[in-house]
């Protein structure tokens, strides 16, 4: 019986007061076990690796190799704290042992390293690593503020890497787009992180593309669609996106049979810009109920009720931009209404750079474009871990493969053209 186990089975013993003392311990505990049990693991690979046990004479059909003692103590951190090993040495072997347990140079579990960049996008900063991971994992883990600068440069090879991917497997049905500024060094030029997030026949939503560039330019967006339909990605149904970018010039070129929609959050800010803010209220009231009209007739109807009473009120700016792309503002009536509340904003978009702001904000500029499009899209990746799916996910594949609805009601009988098709016509 070992000196830890039998402490703690005197601590269980000796009543309820010691109760507490067995809580405290149970952390140390739990660490020295995990201490015993990765070093009896890391025997067991070297006895598969030379075929015999420790002091057992190799036969002559084993395979070539020696014992050579044990390597330098490490400090390995696990998502319990960290722990002291020693790895296993083999000579005059035919081949390097490399232990798969504990590989050279690893000082961190998978867990402990997908920790960093969690904490990072809460807004850690980067200065207060050390002093927060050591209390997490104890005062011996081999981490510092610089295991973040090491990972900065692991994501930007991970992020080409991401960049380069086959996206044949997946079906996508809808596109989100968006191009947003962020206080990470990306505003030079009024350059901005250009994102899009795809929604799959499966009903998951996932980040499809990060990429830096201008935001209302056409080039730039065609550059991330050709690159996308290069890597087989094929043409989405639906693409949302805010009518000031460049995407919707870009997707004539790429995927001209891509039907478009106007984010009515963008649209609904521009309008709102134009009234005094004493009406706004009711403007805004007026607003949503046109965007949540249940049929598209009926969403006409509201448009022209808030458009006269904007022309009451001396606010002809906001009335007749309403009716600038309005096309594009009702496209999701032609989709199931179930999909309709992801498909009005781009809040897909949105919702994730909320918790990218955080970071971006408590960290200070970043003096290249590169590194700060790596670590951001480092933290896009843990926010989509928590990505909601699409309602309704069992329409998706109907839809992929072209349903058409009417008023969110799919029709048998389609039109012979999209709305996107008869604007190219027109």
């Amino acid at each position: 019986m070992s000196k830890d186990t039998s402490r703690l089975q005197v601590l269980h013993t000796s009543g309820v007061e010691s109760r507490g003392l067995v809580y405290d311990g149970l952390e140390q505990f739990a660490r020295a076990k995990m201490q015993e049990l990765l070093r009896m693991v890391l025997e067991e690979e070297v006895e598969a690796f030379l075929g015999r046990a420790k002091s057992e004479r190799r036969d002559e059909d084993a395979p070539e190799g020696y014992r050579n003692g044990y390597g330098k103590e490490r400090r390995f951190s696990t998502s319990i704290g960290t722990v002291t090993v020693r790895r296993p040495r083999v000579r005059d072997a035919e081949e390097k042992f490399i232990s798969q347990v504990l590989p050279l140079f690893r000082r961190q579990s998978k867990e402990v390293r997908a920790l960093l960049p969690e904490l990072y996008l809460h807004g850690l900063a980067q200065g207060d690593f050390e002093l927060a991971m050591r209390g997490l994992l104890g005062e011996g883990a081999p981490l510092s503020a610089s295991s973040i600068a090491r990972l900065k440069e692991v994501w930007k090879a991970e992020y080409a890497a991401w960049g380069q991917r086959r996206l044949d497997e997946l079906e996508v049905v809808y596109l989100w787009v968006d191009g947003i500024y962020v206080k990470a060094g990306l505003e030079k030029d009024k350059a901005a992180l250009l994102v899009g997030v795809a929604g799959l026949s499966d009903g998951s939503k996932v980040i499809i593309e990060v990429a830096s560039g201008q935001r209302e330019s056409v080039e730039t967006w065609a550059a991330i669609l050709r690159s996308l339909k290069a890597r087989g990605m094929n043409c989405p149904r639906l693409v949302i996106g805010d009518g000031s970018l460049g995407m919707w010039g870009a997707l004539r070129q790429v995927y001209p049979e891509a039907e478009e929609q106007r984010c009515w959050k963008h649209r609904m800010g521009n309008v709102l810009d134009r009234v005094s803010k004493k009406k706004q209220g009711v403007a805004k009231e007026l607003l949503q109920a046109t965007m949540y009209a249940p049929t598209e007739k009926e969403a006409v109807k509201r448009k022209q009720e808030f458009q006269n009473w904007a022309r009451e009120q001396q606010f002809a700016k906001a009335a007749d931009l309403l009716d600038d792309d309005w096309e594009r503002m009702v496209a999701y009536y032609a989709f199931p209404k179930e999909h309709w509340i992801h498909l009005r904003t781009t809040n897909p978009v949105e919702s994730p750079f909320s918790s990218v702001r955080l970071r971006t904000t408590a960290a200070k500029r970043f003096k290249k474009v590169d590194a700060a499009t790596a670590m951001i899209w480092k933290l896009l990746m843990v926010a989509q871990q928590s990505f909601r799916k699409l309602n309704e996910p069992e329409l998706l594949p109907r839809v992929h493969q072209g349903m058409i609805c009417q008023d969110g009601i799919p029709i048998t009988k389609p039109n012979n053209q999209n709305r996107s098709a008869k604007r190219l016509a027109a």
